[in-house]
C-alpha cells in the first residue's frame, strides 16, 4: 500500500501520547492547534500544567512551558523552508497570547519529527553556523542561530523499546518488530491508552500488509497476540480482497471487450470472479474460518449456490 494512501498523524498523534504516558497527568495535548486560520496549523501542542514538573522521556527533556511539535511522514521532505515554517508558527503562537508577553519567548520549544535523518538539512546547519549535538540517541539539539530551543526526532535511530511507539511508524518492520510492539500493547491496561495503541497499530498494519500476513500465519504467534491483531487487520485484508476482486473483474471485462465478442467479455468477466472467489478463500482460511464459515462466506459474497461453493472449498 502506497504512503500516499496512509494516514500517519492519527497515528502520529497517539504515538506521542503514549511516549509521554508516565507525564500525561502533568502534560497537556493539543492536536492540529489552530493559530489562525487554517492552514497555519501546529501538528501538535504540548504544554507543561506545571513549569517545575520533570519529564521522563529523553524527547521531553528539552521541553519547557509551550512545546511545538512538528511531524512529516515518511514520504514527506524535512529541509530548511520547513524549519523555519516551525519558527514562524512558534512566533506566531508566541504573539497570540492574551495579553503580552503571555507567553515568554524562554518558555517555548521546537521538536521536528521524521523517519529517517535530514541529511540535507544537517548540511545546511553546519555551513551556515548552526550548532548540532546528539545527546541521546536519534535526538539532535539544534543551537545558535535558532530562533528557540529545537530539535530533530529521527525515529529511526531511537532506542527501540524506549520509543516503540513512534518507531512503529514506518513502512519497513519486520517480524520481530511487529510481535515487540504486540506484546507492549498487550501489556496497557486502560481503555484510552489501548485505544492510542489501536491508533498507532492500525497505522503500522496499513504500512506493513506482507508483514501482518506472514505473523498471521505463524505458528510462534500467541492466539493472544492475534487477537488483538484480528479486529484492526481484517478489514485492511478484507479491503485489499475487494479491490484485488474488482481488478480482476474489470481485468476480464477489458480483455473481452479487446476481443470484440460477447463471449470474450463472459468468459474474462467469469475468469475474474473465480480468481476473487479463490482469493477470498485463501484470506478467510488463512484467519481460521472451517470449510462451513467459508462455505457461507462466499454463497452470500458472490452469490452462489451450496453447490457451487463445493468447488472452491
Amino acid at each position: 500500500m502506497g504512503d500516499d494512501q496512509i494516514q500517519w498523524h492519527p497515528g502520529f498523534m497517539a504515538a506521542m501520547i503514549l511516549e509521554f504516558l508516565q507525564n500525561k497527568d502533568d502534560l497537556r495535548f493539543e492536536k492540529e492547534y489552530n493559530l489562525n486560520v487554517k492552514p497555519l496549523e501546529i501538528d501538535m501542542l504540548i504544554i507543561k500544567k506545571k513549569a517545575e514538573m520533570q519529564i521522563d522521556n529523553d524527547i521531553g527533556h528539552i521541553f519547557r512551558g509551550h512545546n511545538i511539535i512538528e511531524y512529516k511522514d515518511p514520504g514527506e521532505h524535512l529541509d530548511i523552508d520547513v524549519f523555519y515554517k516551525v519558527q514562524g508558527y512558534a512566533c506566531l503562537y508566541k504573539s497570540y497570547g492574551k495579553t503580552v508577553n503571555e507567553v515568554s519567548e524562554d518558555d517555548i520549544t521546537m521538536t521536528l519529527i521524521r523517519e529517517t535523518k535530514p541529511v540535507g538539512l544537517f548540511r545546511y546547519f553546519n555551513e551556515h553556523g548552526y550548532r548540532l549535538s546528539n545527546p541521546d540517541q536519534g535526538i539532535y539539539y539544534i543551537e545558535g542561530r535558532a530562533l528557540f530551543p529545537a530539535q530533530i526526532i529521527v525515529s529511526k535511530e531511537l532506542e527501540p523499546q524506549a520509543h516503540i511507539w513512534l518507531k512503529a511508524l514506518s513502512g519497513k518492520l519486520n517480524k520481530q518488530n511487529m510481535r515487540s510492539l504486540l506484546e507492549r500493547i498487550k501489556q496497557l491496561n486502560g481503555k484510552y491508552e489501548k485505544e492510542m495503541a489501536d491508533a498507532v497499530l492500525e497505522v503500522s498494519m496499513k504500512a506493513n500488509v506482507e508483514v501482518m500476513e506472514e505473523l498471521t500465519g505463524d505458528d510462534k504467534m500467541s492466539d493472544e497476540l492475534l487477537q488483538i491483531l484480528e479486529p484492526i487487520f481484517e478489514p485492511i485484508v478484507s479491503k485489499k480482497v475487494d479491490e484485488a476482486k474488482q481488478q480482476l473483474m474489470q481485468q476480464g471485462i477489458e480483455q473481452g471487450i479487446e476481443q470484440g465478442i460477447e463471449q470474450g467479455i463472459e468468459q474474462g468477466i467469469e475468469q475474474g470472479i473465480e480468481q476473487g472467489i479463490q482469493g477470498t478463500v485463501f484470506v478467510l482460511r488463512s484467519f481460521g474460518h472451517n470449510d462451513n464459515e467459508i462455505k457461507l462466506a462466499i454463497a452470500k459474497q458472490y452469490s452462489l449456490s451450496e453447490e457451487e461453493t463445493k468447488k472452491y472449498v
